[in-house]
């Protein structure tokens, strides 16, 4: 999630969604597209998930600005089969797909039991936890999961070839919001160490190598390396599992042909998103299987010092409603460019 900034411009999340629309409409997006993405934005932003809020928002306008992206694109979603929901990007930014799709995937697991959402053809710059937690808001049970550009080494290599290529779950729960963990197959999300290499601070051992190859702590070195997978060849596999599902399976691009399809224009990552939906009414009574998934998360919580996935998120929610957040002052100077 990176460290809370702290010297920058304080703005309220409303406001933070109209600078991002703002934005985006002057660059090529329409109306709607740009209010997706501006959604988006704010729900990392008062998540504490700073590295996908505004932080991004000068890549979406990159990609905007050299026609990469389509800032009019309206989603084609189809049933290909009874589970499997369908989408055709065109070539936008993933949220407002994200947001017309997800309603057809419910409906589709809530008659068949699961369904998938194979989600291609667009540009995915954000978290996977928001689209994992409006799947749980219609009582289903969601995974998720995205590749992006080669940053991670295969077990034992020192090449990028993977991308980070996070896996989110979410679960229901009564009352009160779901569960959700997001999380990268590598060590360090991304975004994460560009926001160490911007601030000047060092990353903990094991997130990555330089270009020879060497273990390293410095996040520039690592940007110019290699990322690794946590947990050695265990996370280098589920990245390789987030590799097929999310480029073979649904017909996308894996990590190394989005690199290749960006041309070296350093606009955001073009691919696909798996998304899996499961209806607890088809594997027993919700109530008794959520009543069951609580006494787990009783358990955890009993523990001096132990807390859900998810948590911390929650609480910086509650205090963002009424803090608001804070825009470091080198993407205020970045997007205060973009709209001059």
């Amino acid at each position: 999630m990176g460290r809370a900034p702290t010297d920058g411009v304080r703005l309220t999340l409303a406001q933070g969604h109209d600078l991002a629309v703002k934005a985006l409409t002057r660059h090529g997006c329409d109306l709607e597209n740009a209010q997706a993405i501006a959604r988006n934005m704010m729900r990392a932003e008062a998540d504490g998930s700073y590295s996908h809020g505004l932080f991004r928002l000068p890549w979406c306008i990159h990609t905007l600005k050299l026609g990469r992206a389509n800032g009019a694109a309206r989603p084609g979603i189809a049933r290909r089969a009874p589970g499997l929901v369908w989408v055709d990007g065109g070539r936008g930014f993933a949220p407002l797909a994200q947001e017309a799709a997800i309603p057809v995937l419910a409906q589709a697991a809530r008659e068949n039991g699961v369904a998938v959402l194979a989600l291609r053809n667009v540009y995915h710059v954000a978290a996977l936890w928001p689209e994992c937690e409006s799947v749980c808001e219609h009582g289903l049970v969601s995974l998720a999961m995205t590749p992006s550009f080669p940053y991670v080494a295969p077990a034992g290599g020192n090449r990028p070839l993977y991308g980070t290529n996070p896996i989110g779950f979410g679960w229901p729960r009564r009352g009160r919001p779901p569960m959700v963990f997001d999380q990268a197959s590598a060590a360090m999300a991304r975004g994460d160490i560009m926001l160490a290499a911007r601030d000047g601070h060092a990353v903990p051992e094991g997130v990555g190598i330089d270009a020879e190859g060497r273990p390293t702590t410095d996040p520039n070195a690592i940007l110019k390396g290699a990322q690794l997978a946590f947990g050695g060849y265990k996370g280098a596999a589920l990245a390789l599992m987030v590799e097929l599902l999310s480029g073979p399976l649904i017909g996308d691009f894996l990590s190394i042909e989005a690199e290749a399809d960006d041309g070296g224009t350093r606009c955001a990552p073009h691919g696909g998103e798996f998304i899996l939906a499961m209806d607890l009414a088809r594997f027993g009574d919700p109530e008794t299987i959520l009543a069951h998934g609580e006494r787990l998360f009783a358990e955890i919580e009993r523990q001096p010092g132990a807390r859900l996935p998810g948590d911390r998120r929650l609480d910086n929610r509650k205090r963002s409603q009424t803090e608001g957040f804070v825009v470091p002052k080198p993407t205020w100077h970045a997007i205060a460019a973009a709209l001059a």
